[in-house]
């Protein structure tokens, strides 16, 4: 063999060294093909895989309800998974809830941030170390595989106004509260809200600017008292943030207007079932928290599975049997009214 044959056949081997040894290296893929993501819980049995689900605070019962949806998630599918939450809504503190999970190692991140801007830095950190993660109620979300929404914000937003509508006529003042301004969900019901109104109730009026609470009752009723002063012809509010209408509804009802000022919005009848018995809220509009993490965690498990959820697919839990799928947002069906001739029917 000369030296030149020899030295052919030596580079032919180190190419087919080097071409089996990239091909031994390559990871597994949530699509299984290359340039995709790499999940360090892919292929991993459901019993070895551990999901943390992150939530603006577990003081709040909304999220207590949904703890029990991820605990069910756990004990369907024997994956590990747990709820964590600040004690008080601050961006910050969830922020550093989600820091100490990650220390946990976990293989999937379910988030509900309080403002998507804050935590993407966090949720930045968990794709880039493997986790898989998925948000909840953030629109436009980057740092994220999937945001999962129980309805479409827009229709959502339209259908509390159709409602505000109704009660007071078509027609009068109106005040706006959300519980903080990057809440993206709020705003996206918000904004879709008042511009439905200014193309279907002409004579309807929004006054004065978007009241901030901050998720702060205390602050809800000191706004809607100021509102009400300032606007002694105020004939509605309408509130995104669970307490929103809890706080409006006691001021409401602290100055004998009950049932002359629509209260309406979305929160919960152990926050608002009270003041739904006297009138001074009209009526709330919701969905179960249970099921979203419930959801939130099987979208997580799909993920590691390697699999794509589609428009049209059943994720097994009410009102996300049928789900639309735009970019990467799933959107679920339906929510439900709640007023005092219904309230019994909800348990949360």
């Amino acid at each position: 063999m000369t030296k030149s044959r020899a030295l052919a056949c030596v580079l032919a081997a180190v190419l087919s060294i080097s071409v089996a040894a990239c091909s031994s290296t390559t990871g597994t893929t949530t699509g299984g093909t290359s340039g995709a993501p790499t999940y360090k819980g892919a292929g991993k049995s459901a019993a070895d895989l551990k999901f943390g689900t992150v939530v603006k605070s577990m003081g709040f019962n909304w999220f207590k309800r949904m703890e029990t949806g991820v605990q069910k998630f756990g004990k369907d599918t024997g994956v590990t998974a747990f709820e964590q939450g600040p004690s008080q809504a601050d961006p910050a503190q969830e922020n550093q809830v989600a820091q100490d999970m990650l220390a946990q190692s976990p293989d999937a991140l379910i988030i509900d941030p309080i403002e998507v801007a804050t935590a993407e830095s966090v949720m930045k950190q968990a794709m880039s170390q493997g986790v898989a993660v998925i948000a909840l109620e953030s629109p436009g979300v980057q740092n994220a595989v999937y945001d999962v929404e129980p309805f479409d914000n827009k229709a959502y937003g339209e259908h509390l106004m159709d409602s505000l509508a109704q009660h007071m006529g078509g027609k009068g003042q109106y005040g706006v509260f959300v519980g903080a301004l990057n809440s993206q969900s709020q705003m996206e019901w918000t904004n879709a809200a008042i511009a439905y109104q200014k193309q279907k109730y002409p004579d309807m009026h929004m006054v004065g600017d978007t009241n901030v609470t901050g998720s702060d009752q205390a602050k809800s009723y000191a706004e809607m008292k100021q509102l009400m002063q300032t606007y002694p012809n105020l004939g509605g509010m309408l509130g995104a943030d669970a307490y929103d209408v809890v706080g409006a509804g006691q001021a409401v009802q602290e100055a004998g207007l009950a049932g002359k000022i629509a209260v309406i919005g979305t929160s919960i009848v152990s926050y608002a079932g009270n003041l739904l018995k006297s009138g001074a809220i009209t009526q709330i509009s919701t969905w179960d928290p249970a099921d979203h993490g419930y959801v939130g965690n099987k979208v997580a498990q799909l993920v590691l599975e390697g699999k794509q959820v589609t428009t049209g697919m059943d994720l097994g839990v009410p009102g996300y049997d049928k789900v639309t799928v735009t970019g990467k947002t799933i959107y679920g069906s339906g929510w439900v009214d709640i007023t005092a001739s219904n309230m019994a029917q909800y348990n949360f």
